[in-house]
């Protein structure tokens, strides 16, 4: 099988470089044509290939966010890998990949082929989350250099500082044919279950063709503190809206900022839809 394996040195704590020959030598072991390239966000992984038929993807959200995104311009649809070597690897975890890179090699190698949804929002695609408000730039914000140092303390951090600047949205909703108008503080669409590793999307699946949707509804400073707290715990605070849906429409009068799996995205007014099973995993 012709095989494109994708590495991001940044991702994680930058120890992927190191090995790289030993996954390398499991696809190798197992039969597969395979070719390295080093990914230069600046330039088109693709640029250059002939259309590979598996691309294994070794980095964490952003780096597989990225890779997605240029696959799509060039309308390819290669079967997937994911060698988990970011700090959260929540898009790894939601197809259940092993944290070791080389048995994550092997279990790609060895593995089936998946059909999981793909999110959508403006023209972006996303693999796990969609999201706006506090805390959910807090990717967007935290360095790499504190993130390799730290880990998901990093995260932390940044968060409580975010946590400061909390700030009511007024939005409104369109969601399969239903509307809703309300003022928020915090907006994720969940194709996986996680964000951190922390399992915020509990009922969700990647592929079900829909999206989990949490609305963290305005409530005084301590109040919101403690919905999240118990939210967090496992407890169904009522200022925590949860929506199923497939497409949703949304607008607000705010410039407020949006991620899509930890990088910038797009601008309001915003329309998100899950494009089912169109992504192929090998796991």
């Amino acid at each position: 099988m012709k095989t494109l394996l994708l590495y991001n040195i940044q991702a994680g704590k930058g120890k992927i470089d190191h090995r790289i020959e030993d996954i390398e030598a499991v696809f190798r072991c197992e039969g597969f044509d395979i070719k390295t390239k080093r990914i230069l966000f600046d330039e088109n992984p693709f640029d250059g290939e002939e259309e590979p038929e598996l691309v294994v993807i070794c980095g964490g959200d952003g780096t597989i966010n990225y890779v997605v995104n240029r696959m799509r311009e060039r309308d390819l649809n290669p079967t997937l890998g994911i060698i988990p070597s970011g700090t959260a690897n929540d898009f790894a975890g939601a197809i259940g990949m092993k944290r070791s890179h080389i048995k994550a090699a092997q279990q790609i190698a060895r593995g089936n082929e998946r059909h999981v949804d793909c999110g959508w929002a403006n023209g972006k695609y996303f693999v796990n989350v969609f999201s706006f408000g506090v805390f959910t730039t807090t990717s967007q914000h935290t360095s790499d250099k504190a993130k390799h140092r730290i880990g998901k303390l990093a995260y932390i951090s940044v968060g409580i500082r975010d946590l400061l600047s909390i700030h009511r949205i007024g939005l409104h909703i369109t969601h399969d044919g239903t509307a809703l108008d309300c003022e928020a503080l915090m907006l994720l669409a969940f194709n996986g279950e996680t964000a951190g590793r922390f399992p915020l999307a509990r009922e969700a699946k990647i592929d079900d063709g829909l999206f989990d949707v949490l609305i963290l509804e305005r409530r005084n400073f301590f109040a919101t503190c403690a919905n999240m707290v118990r939210y967090l715990c496992g407890g169904h605070p009522r200022a925590i809206r949860h929506l199923r849906c497939s497409k949703l429409h949304i607008e607000t009068s705010c410039n407020e900022p949006t991620d899509v799996d930890g990088q910038a995205g797009p601008e309001f007014p915003i329309t998100i839809r899950c494009e089912a099973g169109a992504l192929r995993v090998r796991c």
